[in-house]
């Protein structure tokens, strides 16, 4: 397992690392100047100056996409469970899910912060959970319907009903979609929630301190609260892949 790991994070790791030497060498080199775009190492020395306030701001945005996450992934499985066992309701609810994915943050964040009060957290987890619903939604309904022929047959033999169909055929096999879409909607929750934070309410998050920095022309302080984000989409990330690595390795050992 850990060579296994090794091997899957070494190219990342060293692609990143190219980069980032890369990054220096350019600035350093064309005298490229902080407000275009500041050198790796001045965004890390401001990353390790200010890290409390960083840290403190990514729990408030962490927070925010964590319940944001949980709330659409669990609405997405339940209405795509609905959707894959009605064909009238597939029919009606996918192509409003189309929709919804096409609703850009930026015009949504913005009405809900007008609908609650400045103080409330719930226009951001809103977004959010609108966010992961749709991955997690088209990725499961995908998988739900993917019924083998076979077990189509083996299941009528049986004379067994929708509902244990879907639970002892369907389920088990949507949960490689299930957690595609969870990968995806880990990553986008944490975007979603420092997104609408641009638009007003607390200034307590992640995207606050960004654009509060780029209004005092702080850019490698805005490029450590961004350093911020990417690490925490990166934990997200990791802990959706950790989940599923768990998830389906108990799957395999009850199959033996």
């Amino acid at each position: 397992m850990l060579r296994r790991a090794v091997v899957s994070l070494a190219p990342p790791i060293i692609f990143g690392v190219a980069v980032i030497l890369l990054w220096q060498l350019f600035v350093t080199a064309r005298h490229i100047k902080s407000f275009v775009l500041p050198a790796p190492s001045a965004i890390w020395t401001a990353f390790r100056t200010d890290h409390s306030r960083i840290l403190t701001a990514a729990e408030h945005t962490g927070l925010n996409a964590l319940v944001g996450l949980v709330v659409g992934t669990l609405l997405a499985v339940l209405v795509a469970a609905f959707a894959a066992r009605l064909k009238i309701a597939d029919a009606m609810v996918t192509p409003l899910i189309a929709a919804l994915a096409a609703m850009p943050i930026v015009a949504l964040a913005p009405l809900l912060n007008d609908m609650y009060s400045s103080t409330s957290t719930l226009p951001r987890r809103i977004v959010v959970a609108i966010s992961a619903f749709v991955p997690v939604f088209m990725n499961v309904l995908r998988g739900l319907k993917r019924l083998s022929p076979v077990h189509a047959e083996l299941m009528a033999s049986y004379a067994a009903s929708g509902t244990a169909v879907l639970r002892t055929i369907r389920i088990p096999g949507a949960l490689p979609y299930f957690f595609t879409g969870l990968r995806i909607a880990a990553s986008l929750s944490v975007i979603a929630a420092v997104v609408t934070e641009y638009f007003g309410g607390l200034q307590d998050g992640l995207g606050s301190r960004i654009t509060s920095a780029v209004s005092a022309t702080n850019y490698p302080g805005a490029w450590a609260s961004v350093l911020g984000a990417v690490l925490l989409g990166l934990l997200f990330y990791v802990v959706a892949v950790v989940t599923e690595r768990l998830a389906m390795s108990r799957r395999v050992d009850a199959s033996q």
